[in-house]
């Protein structure tokens, strides 16, 4: 099949055969539901009408068929003259899968930032850009590995900036989260500061009393 954006499928017009009503673009299911195969793409034109009659004469067929409640809606492979009556188990089938275009373009978005951010992080010490290193981290859909390499160089960025995000942030993985905490005591020593422990306010390495809640430290 030819490599079509899906914002030139949002476009195309495909009719249902059973209704007229325009097909909608969803997501295509992981596995093929008849055989166990992919579809050869990752959307798929289907009929969501509720009143079109393969729908709604498809309840009492497969209850006479097969003896179980489901239906039918219309369905068509994108690049292709490929349709199926595809067997639903009931009336939100797909209907939670519809594409949605600023959902599309917002995850575009972050694919390019993310890949952005990936080719800063070999200059970033350099530059003192602590940017691709804070937005790699806090991405939730970064790779742990590409998450790793940012973290490893937060003590060479030695930027104090970075400290309030980082603990403000709740990592899934436990050994980044041992390496951003080293980096962050790391950070600290050269910048001879520590956390207070009642407000977690910056304070001065040999203050005894934190400036910014009055309490003493030991």
């Amino acid at each position: 099949m030819k490599s079509v954006s899906v914002f030139d499928l949002l476009e195309e017009v495909h009719s249902c055969p059973h209704c007229q009503s325009r097909l909608t673009l969803c997501h295509a299911p992981p596995i093929h539901v008849g055989d166990g195969l992919g579809w050869g793409s990752e959307y798929l034109f289907i009929c969501l009408n509720d009143e079109c009659s393969l729908f709604v004469n498809g309840w009492k067929n497969i209850e006479n068929n097969y003896g179980h409640v489901g239906s039918y809606r219309h369905m068509q492979i994108p690049g292709s003259d490929e349709t199926y009556s595809m067997m639903v188990a009931g009336r939100q089938a797909f209907t939670g899968s519809i594409v949605d275009p600023d959902q599309i373009r917002k995850d575009n978005e972050r694919h390019r930032r993310s890949r952005e951010a990936v080719e800063q992080l070999k200059t970033c010490v350099a530059d003192k850009n602590l940017e691709p290193v804070m937005y790699l981290l806090l991405d939730n859909h970064a790779s742990l590995e590409i998450k790793q390499r940012a973290a490893e160089l937060l003590t060479e960025l030695n930027d104090l900036a970075c400290i309030e995000p980082l603990r403000n942030h709740e990592f899934r993985d436990p050994h980044l989260e041992q390496t951003v905490n080293m980096a962050i005591t790391a950070i600290m020593a050269a910048h001879f500061v520590k956390e207070c422990p009642y407000c977690t306010e910056l304070v001065k390495a040999r203050a005894t009393v934190c400036k910014h809640c009055g309490k003493e430290l030991g």
